[in-house]
Parts: structure tokens; C-alpha cells; sequence
């Protein structure tokens, strides 16, 4: 009787995984790969407080933990080595994966990206989805190569952008749990070797810089629901931001309406129980949360009283 060979390639069955990342999501994307049964052989996380998490859970299930000051470090390339992985994940990495890293995991090296790529490549991938005014974004894993988010797609999740998302909202109620889980899905395809490696249409690609305050401050003359999406997407990191007596404020958790009143923009036109209306090019700008740069995040009403804001007073000055 003719017996067959069902054996399957040692990759196939088992994967030796190095982690890259930082912060909660490396955490529960490495939590979530361990409760799978991943064979993870090393663990790379920053030094400081935002590789803490990462460490803690590598280190409670007794795996090799480094913590370099940078991935492109001599040594790091040498543990590489050390470790023989098959496949490396970046779970979130705001380091520079030198090409000299790329070559060593004969499966590649993949990454999360919270963008449908090859749109909104970049740092900021959520943030300018919505200051653009994008209606749906989502999540890519992609084969890492040496442009910036430029390799191939091995999948996407899609989402809606409802006009009362921030990027806080998107990123911890969808793109986190929905990057995990996409993770997982993703070594599952490698292991059996169904991955696909969709090259990106670079005809269709956005390249933005990282939302900072260079890309925050409010311009008031500009539409309504530009001044909106610009809020929102800096919320909460980096805040978008004007001016009151030549000190920035920042604005979070707001709400774009409608007005009668024909008042210049910038100026608060009410102040309400837990908020303060500032009048917009077209519309209105209710503000939950107020900032300064030294103080604590703020309840708008309790903001205004604090430093004896009025109605008819203008930010931008």
C-alpha cells in the first residue's frame, strides 16, 4: 500500500518569531502571539518607559528580552543572527529598521500599519485621515523592504470614519483590537504558507510628515469643517491649538454645529455646562476639554471660569 508523506516543512509547523515593538499595542499583540503557541525567540522593545509593558510580558514567560538604544546598533544585528528568527513583526515601531535586518528572516519582516496603504504612508497615518477628511480608513500588515511603508500588502481591514471620530477613537476602539487580531491572522497565512504579496499602486500613494504642532495650529479663516477635521485628528496627540493672550491652548473633544450668528471665527460665542462655542467660517466649534500648555486638560466651563474667559473674547491673539 502506498504510503504518503504527509510531513510538513519545519517553518510550516513551527516559526521562530522575533517581536519589535512598543507600548500597549506591542504588549497585546506579543500576549496575543503567546497565547497562540508562537514559537517567539526574542523580544526587542525601547529602553525607556514605552518598551516597560513589553518587557514585563517577555520577561514573565521566560523569553529573551533586548532593549538597544537603537535597532540599527551593531549588536542588534548580531543577536539577529544569534537568534536565527524565520519571521520578524513590528508591533508598532517608531525606530528605523536599518535594510541590514531585513535580510536575515528568510520568511521577511512584517509590519502594522493603521492606514490603508499606499495612502497616508507615514508616521501620522490616522491623524491625516481624518484632517483630510477621509470617510473610511483601516489597517494594513505589509512585507517590510527599505522604502517607508512602501512593501508589499499581505492583507487590510477597512473601516468607517463617522464625523465624530477622533483619532483617539479610531486607533483604541478599532485600529488597536483590529491590528491584533490581523497580526495573528497573518502569521496563520504565513505558517501555511498562503500569504499573499499585493504590491502597492504607487500611482495612488500619500506621503504626509508626522502630525506635530507644525501641523496643529488652527487657522480660523479656513471652512468649518476644515477647522473640524483638523481638531479632531489632533486628538488627542498633538491637540490642535490657538492662541489666547499669546499663550497656546489646545482643544479636545468637540463637536461641529450649526449658527445663526455672524461673528468673526475664533470668537466664543457661548459658554455653556461643560463647554465653550467658539464661532467658525460656517458653523460652530463646541469645545468639551481645553488645555494649556503648563496646565491640566480642563472641562471647558471650568477652563473659561480658571482664567476668566468671556463671551466676545477671540482666540487667535
Amino acid at each position: 500500500m502506498l504510503k504518503l508523506d504527509l510531513t510538513l516543512p519545519d517553518w510550516v509547523r513551527v516559526m521562530r518569531i522575533i517581536i519589535v515593538g512598543q507600548g500597549p499595542f506591542g504588549d497585546k499583540v506579543l500576549a496575543a502571539l503567546l497565547r497562540k503557541g508562537e514559537d517567539v525567540v526574542g523580544v526587542f522593545c525601547p529602553k525607556d518607559k514605552r518598551g516597560d509593558a513589553m518587557a514585563t510580558t517577555a520577561l514573565s514567560a521566560g523569553l529573551a528580552i533586548f532593549r538597544p538604544a537603537r535597532m540599527k546598533d551593531d549588536e542588534v544585528r548580531e543577536t539577529y543572527l544569534e537568534l536565527g528568527p524565520d519571521l520578524v513583526i513590528l508591533a508598532f515601531v517608531t525606530d528605523l529598521i536599518p535594510e541590514s535586518l531585513l535580510d536575515i528572516p528568510p520568511l521577511g519582516t512584517i509590519c502594522y500599519h493603521p492606514s490603508l496603504l499606499p495612502r497616508h504612508r507615514g508616521a501620522s497615518g490616522i491623524n491625516w485621515a481624518v484632517i483630510q477628511g477621509d470617510i473610511r480608513t483601516g489597517l494594513t500588515i505589509f512585507w517590510v523592504d527599505k522604502g517607508i511603508d512602501t512593501g508589499p500588502i499581505l492583507l487590510q481591514k477597512e473601516i468607517e470614519i463617522t464625523p465624530a471620530d477622533t483619532t483617539g477613537s479610531l486607533y483604541f476602539n478599532s485600529l488597536f483590537p483590529l491590528g491584533i487580531e490581523a497580526i495573528v491572522e497573518a502569521v496563520d497565512l504565513i505558517k501555511s504558507a498562503k500569504a499573499p504579496k499585493v504590491p502597492q499602486d504607487d500611482s495612488l500613494a500619500t506621503y504626509e510628515p508626522p502630525c506635530d504642532d507644525n501641523a496643529a495650529a488652527i487657522d480660523w479663516s479656513k471652512p468649518a469643517s476644515e477647522v473640524y477635521n483638523l481638531v479632531r485628528g489632533c486628538d488627542p496627540q498633538p491637540g490642535a491649538y490657538s492662541t489666547l493672550n499669546g499663550e497656546k491652548v489646545r482643544f479636545y473633544n468637540t463637536m461641529l454645529t450649526e449658527t445663526t450668528e455672524e461673528t468673526s471665527p475664533g470668537q466664543v460665542i457661548g459658554i455653556d455646562a461643560g463647554e465653550v462655542v467658539v464661532a467658525l467660517n460656517g458653523g460652530a466649534l463646541k469645545i468639551g476639554k481645553i488645555k494649556t500648555e503648563k496646565g491640566a486638560k480642563l472641562v471647558a466651563d471650568e477652563f473659561a471660569k480658571e482664567i476668566d474667559l468671556k463671551v466676545g473674547m477671540r482666540f487667535g491673539r
